[in-house]
């Protein structure tokens, strides 16, 4: 993806911290296990020492029913004991109490407070990791989740981050507490770990909300995610729409290039793309397709003096690219510029540096002999051009290259099998059958 794909967004904005999850603990959680047995035994008690003191004629006595820990939320499951009161050796100590398995507490909520602290202080890795601690204990408590989901966000963490806003989502709906923050985090972290098909939904909802404007981002977001999913021409409102609202959008502009040049709209896409690199000059992608649509602008135009501007234009572009990369492909793309605009010898210099690279192609070479033969260096031109058939041997271009190179420096017989292979591979080709039959009567 590319490399402003992922942006960063004040996400614990998003939070309330005076939302009443954090609050909802109440003075009953204090009422412990420990508390509930002793004051069951002061009654008993009392109950026995009222009993003593009544007449001795026996009565029923209807005993209180016991408390139920499920009538009260907040009082959490007590574990069971499981003593061993058997003794089978007499040095065993009196009572035997086995470990007891800790009970996961799936009806209170947990206390959320200082894991927020730190995604708000912006200890991401501290926030997500209490959190998740957090949402082990109290798993249906959806605030965890959501809290754990925004620091991975932070951290780029995009599938661990869309894993745990789901359950705070499936969590929210569950109780009919839907948060429309939590939601569009998740749409987000579904585009970021490149979940298109689930991103589209959320981010649909997230832009088109009565109660709020359209957030600049979240519609970027919702345009990648229609832009991936084949929807073109909706990505392309959506583009615009983004546009509108931050002219300077460097991204958004840039797919909007993309999206026009697909159209076969180069007017379109080079001025959508002339604004993104000016707005972000190190755009690589955008320098490398506006390059690119100016020489397909400059081969398909007419007019030579238009085609030479385009041509010049496509250097000026090819430049900025070179700025920001300097691999063989890139390097490759500014020496194109370079022949289409007629400067060979520095074409030759350029491409020559680019043929170096371990990831130099056929194509690199064989510009590289175009650019040489143009500048009547024709002996380097063939080392260039003979590479290029080694590296691309069905190119027949290659081979028109090569054998005028060999027939100007008047190794006839060489031209002769080079003109013949390029006719083999293209056997409708009328310029390879005028090269044949003009080199073949030198060739010996």
């Amino acid at each position: 993806m590319h490399p402003k794909v992922v942006r960063e967004t004040v996400i614990t904005e998003l939070l309330n911290p005076a939302s009443p999850e954090y609050n909802r603990l109440t003075m009953n959680t204090r009422f412990t296990p420990f508390k509930f047995f002793l004051t069951i035994a002061v009654v008993f008690l009392l109950s026995t020492v009222a009993i003593e003191a009544q007449t001795s004629r026996p009565r029923r006595v209807k005993q209180a029913p016991k408390p139920s820990t499920a009538s009260d939320p907040l009082l959490r499951p007590e574990p069971t004991q499981s003593p061993t009161a058997r003794r089978n050796d007499s040095n065993a100590p009196l009572l035997d109490v086995q470990p007891v398995k800790p009970v996961v507490n799936t009806v209170a909520p947990a206390d959320t407070t200082h894991a927020y602290a730190l995604l708000e202080q912006k200890q991401f890795a501290a926030a997500a990791k209490e959190a998740k601690d957090l949402a082990a204990n109290h798993p249906n408590d959806p605030e965890a989740w959501k809290i754990a989901g925004f620091a991975e966000l932070n951290l780029k963490q995009y599938a661990a981050a869309a894993t745990d806003l789901e359950k705070a989502v499936e969590l929210q709906r569950d109780t009919k507490q839907q948060d429309p923050n939590t939601e569009s985090a998740l749409g987000q972290a579904y585009v970021l770990s490149e979940k298109f098909e689930q991103a589209l939904p959320l981010l649909v909802a997230a832009t088109t909300r009565s109660d709020s404007q359209p957030d600049a981002l979240m519609l970027y977001y919702r345009g990648m995610a229609e832009y991936k999913t084949g929807k073109s021409a909706d990505a392309e409102r959506t583009f615009n729409a983004v546009v509108k609202l931050n002219p300077k959008d460097s991204l958004s502009l840039f797919y909007l290039g993309q999206i026009a040049l697909a159209k076969n709209d180069l007017d379109g896409g080079i001025a959508a793309l002339n604004r993104a690199t000016v707005n972000d000059g190190r755009l690589a992608a955008g320098w490398m397709l506006l390059t690119s649509a100016y020489l397909r602008r400059a081969a398909a135009s007419t007019d030579q003096a238009k085609a030479d501007a385009d041509y010049l234009n496509a250097v000026r572009s090819g430049e900025g690219l070179i700025k920001v990369r300097t691999d063989a492909e890139a390097v490759t793309l500014l020496g194109q510029a370079l022949i289409g605009s007629k400067q060979y010898p520095r074409a030759a210099s350029v491409l020559d540096r680019a043929s170096t690279a371990a990831d130099a192609t056929g194509v690199t070479f064989y510009l590289l002999g175009v650019a040489y033969s143009r500048a009547t260096n024709f002996p380097k031109a063939i080392i260039a051009l003979e590479a290029a058939a080694r590296k691309s041997p069905d190119d027949v271009n290659v081979y028109r290259e090569l054998g005028y190179a060999y027939e100007v420096t008047k190794q006839y017989a060489k031209a002769l099998a080079v003109y013949q292979k390029g006719a083999t591979l293209a056997p409708g080709d009328s310029d390879f059958k005028e090269s044949i039959e003009r080199v073949k009567p030198f060739a010996k």
